[in-house]
């Protein structure tokens, strides 16, 4: 509250300093004709006392300035007029440079948190841009005239750009235009109009001169660029054999091979293991398959509710495997050798190692290696599982969310006592599926929630719904060592400063996935890689002839993020020449498939904390939709979060059967700026699950019902009935 009051003073002094300015008519002192009358009685004073008048000059023009007030330019001429070329300029100067940057800072302390709240999300892209290249922006911004300068000001204090980069760039900025107005101010009698100092001529080279910092920042890049290419320039190739390579075929890389073969580039698709990478082998098709199993016996088991008995299923946890192995086989031939082939793909089963910028050298699976040269290369490596370096957990044995497919298709029987590793959507999913299956299952998280990237509620009702199902969660439990002893597993954990012993006859670590980045030549041509192999927002490396998409680049290890980036990727890499497009992140949504299901889009209330931005909630209960309760299903909520007092969406949550399905519908409206009015407005077919999303749209237009004009609208009908 004290905060609010200060900004409410410093508001009020400003609006004070701005009213009084034109209430008391002070602009006729910053006018031409005042200028020019006044020259010589100026110039009698400034002989007198130069240092005082100097100093009272100096802060005036600093306070017209800071508070955006007209006259800067009539007060650069009068520099020029009463103080000369050289004093005038440096006056002139750094009045404005304070001014200016004072102007900043006042709008900065007074509006951007506001701003950053409401439309924060939105300025990300703004901020990151400022961050990188804000210095040549503001330079070439500051040569042009045209651009208002109060205006950039108090833009300018909406960003993150530091105030002394931002006082010194405008110093710099604003001297060639301070130059030539304070030497029209020396020759103020020839003067007769404003617009005869500002020509067009004059105009339009300071818009060049303006342009020029962009020019010489594209320059640096391009010498940038050489100097990297600079070591491999005696095996350039002087011709190529291919437009494209393409290392992985996980999602990523099948999609840049299909959209390279799709527009008849010659392209080549390099996989070392399986078509289909992790989401059809290890991933997204069998953890599923494994679900819905699980779910169907989970059903049988729950048969009551359904008007039918409770039955305990009978199966061969084998033939679960064997139908998961089924399933996958069934999906293969999208992923397959024949299908890209067909397109017009060249794929070589290898293990593929870049050489230098142009050139990949191919280890292949039936012996010998093959070399390529190539004009881009695209990097879809993937990624693998993560696994802890506990003491004693390579003596006790353990699988992984890869591995663990192959290992329990040799069981006859679900693992009696199964241990999870880690609390994110891999370490659920497997937990409730393979509890419903009947293994006594333990998930250990070292953090305090599961799913620590939901909001609290999503957590804790995840929690619940592996719980009902048997799984024991043991959340701020950390993992120190697993022990062998007389043939039994024991993970050893602690928790509250004591520790406990958990025995187990298989342990899955699934703490997550971590980037491939050895063996394919990244260390020796320098390129960075840290967690993931860095690239700009273009997916390039340091190499603009070289990419990364899907895990291996990141910031996202999901299976369709890594085909919306391989189109950006292969886009670039085939007609980067013409036209460069950024990697879009603004929409992503993703699900756990635990049951109920938790999908999200956009923004949660954690995050919207977490970066200061002002939110609404709506909220929608599944117990209240019908087709929900007719399914057995009536758990769950849509909660939706908008701009304050507008029905613009920021982020959904949804929490129920079907949530990922559900999700699209926000996906699609947040994708191209549809409201929740829209969603509204659009006829939902009855009963269905999706008319959850209509449904939280009414709780927000209910929300905000013009109350007034509903209490006129009241009396018209009550005026009505007489």
């Amino acid at each position: 509250m004290a905060l609010n009051s200060r900004k409410l003073f410093i508001a009020a002094l400003l609006l004070a300093g701005i009213g009084a300015f034109f209430a008391l008519d002070l602009g006729r002192f910053l006018s031409l004709a005042f200028l020019k009358d006044s020259q010589s009685s100026f110039q009698a004073v400034f002989d007198q006392k130069p240092v005082w008048v100097t100093l009272v000059f100096f802060a005036v023009y600093v306070a017209v300035t800071g508070l955006s007030l007209p006259g800067a330019v009539i007060m650069t001429l009068a520099a020029g007029a009463g103080f000369g070329l050289v004093l005038g300029t440096v006056v002139v100067s750094f009045a404005s440079t304070l001014g200016a940057t004072m102007a900043m800072l006042a709008a900065r302390y007074l509006l951007r948190d506001s701003i950053q709240a409401r439309f924060g999300k939105r300025l990300d892209d703004i901020n990151k841009g400022i961050a990188k290249e804000g210095a040549f922006y503001l330079f070439s911004l500051r040569l042009i005239p045209v651009v208002p300068f109060f205006a950039l000001n108090l833009l300018m204090g909406l960003t993150r750009i530091r105030t002394w980069t931002y006082f010194w760039v405008s110093q710099l900025g604003m001297l060639a235009g301070t130059v030539v107005y304070v030497n029209a101010g020396t020759q103020i009698a020839k003067i007769d109009s404003l617009q005869s100092i500002a020509s067009p001529a004059l105009i339009g080279s300071f818009v060049l001169l303006g342009v020029l910092p962009l020019a010489v920042n594209k320059v640096l890049q391009f010498l940038k660029r050489r100097k990297v290419y600079a070591r491999w320039a005696s095996v350039r190739p002087a011709s190529f054999d291919r437009n494209l390579i393409v290392i992985g075929a996980g999602a990523g890389g099948l999609v840049s091979a299909y959209i390279a073969a799709v527009v008849k580039a010659k392209v080549t698709l390099v996989e070392a293991h399986k078509m289909g990478g992790d989401c059809l082998n290890y991933g997204c098709v069998p953890s599923k398959a494994l679900i819905r199993s699980a779910k169907l016996a989970h059903q049988m088991q729950h048969g009551a509710s359904y008007g039918l008995s409770d039955s305990t299923p009978v199966f061969s946890f084998k033939a679960v495997m064997q139908r998961i192995a089924a399933v996958i086989r069934a999906v293969e031939p999208h992923d397959s050798i024949e299908r890209y082939t067909g397109l017009g793909v060249e794929v070589l089963q290898g293990h593929a190692r870049i050489v230098n910028p142009w050139t990949v050298e191919i280890t292949l699976n039936e012996g010998g290696t093959q070399t390529l040269t190539t004009r881009s290369i695209v990097i879809a490596a993937g990624a693998r599982p993560l696994v802890p370096p506990l003491p004693g957990l390579e003596e006790a044995g353990y699988v992984t969310s890869d591995t663990l497919w192959e290992a329990f298709a040799q069981l006859d029987e679900v693992p009696r006592r199964l241990v999870i590793l880690g609390g994110g959507p891999i370490g659920c999913e497997l937990a409730q599926a393979l509890a419903r299956l009947g293994s006594q299952v333990t998930q250990v998280e070292m953090a305090p929630r599961l799913m620590l990237r939901e909001d609290v509620e999503v957590s804790e009702l995840a929690r619940q719904a592996l719980a009902a199902d048997g799984v024991s969660v043991l959340t701020g439990h950390k993992a120190l060592r697993c022990e062998t002893s007389g043939g039994v597993k024991t993970l050893v954990v602690e928790h509250g400063g004591s520790e406990q012993r958990l025995e187990f006859d298989q342990l899955i670590c699934a703490v997550g996935r971590v980037a491939r980045l050895e063996g394919y030549g990244l260390e020796e041509l320098g390129i960075p890689v840290q967690r993931t192999v860095e690239t700009n927002d273009y997916l390039q490396t340091i190499y603009p002839n070289i990419y990364a998409a899907g895990d291996v680049a990141g910031p996202y290890q999901l299976t369709h993020v890594a085909a919306h980036q391989a189109w950006y990727a292969a886009v670039n890499a085939l007609f980067g020449e013409f036209r460069l497009f950024k990697a879009d992140y603004s929409v992503i949504p993703w699900t756990t498939f635990i049951d109920p299901e938790v999908a999200r889009v956009g923004l949660n209330e954690q995050e919207a904390r977490e970066k200061n931005i002002s939110f609404e909630v709506t909220r929608y209960g599944m117990d209240d939709l019908d087709r929900a309760i007719a399914d057995g299903e009536a758990r769950g909520f849509v909660k939706v979060l908008t701009v304050p007092g507008k029905d613009t969406i920021l982020g959904v949550t949804i929490v129920g059967t079907h949530a990922g399905d559900l999700l699209a519908e926000y996906v699609l409206a947040m994708r191209h700026g549809l409201g929740l009015n829209k969603i509204l407005s659009t006829i939902h077919t009855y009963p269905t699950l999706a008319e959850a999303n209509k449904f939280a749209a009414g709780e927000w237009k209910r929300a905000h019902q013009p109350k007034r004009l509903l209490e006129w609208v009241r009396r018209y009908h009550d005026w009505k009935r007489g």
